[in-house]
């Protein structure tokens, strides 16, 4: 692909996932575009051994707008960055085609690993803003993650992950939309477990209530026969 169809194709996936974004001359502007221009270029001089100059490229892209992408990171097509401040994005991360992020995710390592140390993201997931995705594992294609959840574990296909640790709650094994951009009506494990226990707890006390009764009950047929 050459570099101005690469540029239009870019210009259209902000605009189609950024209703702020009133015209094609904005686009030069955002943040996402410029650092991923420069991760291209970064990218291929980090394949080729020009490991100085590659963080070079990706270092002055992080200071200018916020996104530390690492140049040793494999990106596929359609990435999408909102805002992206505070985004990093780590050396051996995979991510696929059709990904958005969120400003604050971070897909980094847990520290421990050698080799293959960040998550694989499959096509079509979106990472909410502020949550962390930290190990070597894949998250599933079409799959969500909540705001603010730290992700530890593989994630299957279709799934949305919320909580920390982040939690998997399946949706009917239906597919995520590729344009679905909703960050807040996600499934909450937490209080759906906050429910379960409300109504055991009212449960239980309605069935003391009613044990409570009958005791009362016997207590006073067994007086009723004293009387007699």
């Amino acid at each position: 692909m050459g570099i101005l169809s690469y540029i239009k194709e870019e210009i259209q996936v902000i605009r189609e996932r950024d209703p702020a974004i009133k015209s094609n001359m904005e686009v030069f502007l955002y943040p996402s575009f410029r650092v991923i221009l420069r991760y291209r270029l970064a990218h291929k001089l980090y394949l080729r051994g020009h490991y100085f100059w590659a963080r070079w490229i990706s270092q002055r892209g992080a200071r200018k707008t916020g996104i530390e992408i690492h140049p040793g990171a494999t990106i596929g097509r359609g990435l999408f960055i909102d805002h992206g401040s505070g985004v990093i994005i780590g050396e051996t991360t995979v991510i696929g085609n059709n990904v958005t992020l969120y400003q604050g995710v971070t897909l980094g390592g847990t520290g421990k690993e050698k080799g293959k140390r960040h998550p694989t993201l499959e096509d079509n997931v979106m990472v909410s803003a502020g949550a962390k995705i930290l190990g070597s594992f894949t998250i599933g294609e079409n799959s969500k993650i909540g705001a603010g959840s730290v992700v530890l574990e593989e994630v299957p296909p279709n799934c949305t992950v919320v909580g920390v640790p982040g939690r998997i709650v399946r949706m009917d094994n239906k597919k995520v939309p590729r344009l679905d951009m909703d960050q807040v009506h996600l499934p909450d494990p937490v209080l759906a477990d906050i429910k379960k226990l409300q109504d055991e707890n009212i449960r239980l006390h309605n069935a003391l209530k009613q044990l409570i009764k009958e005791l009362r009950c016997i207590e006073r047929e067994g007086e009723d026969d004293e009387d007699l």
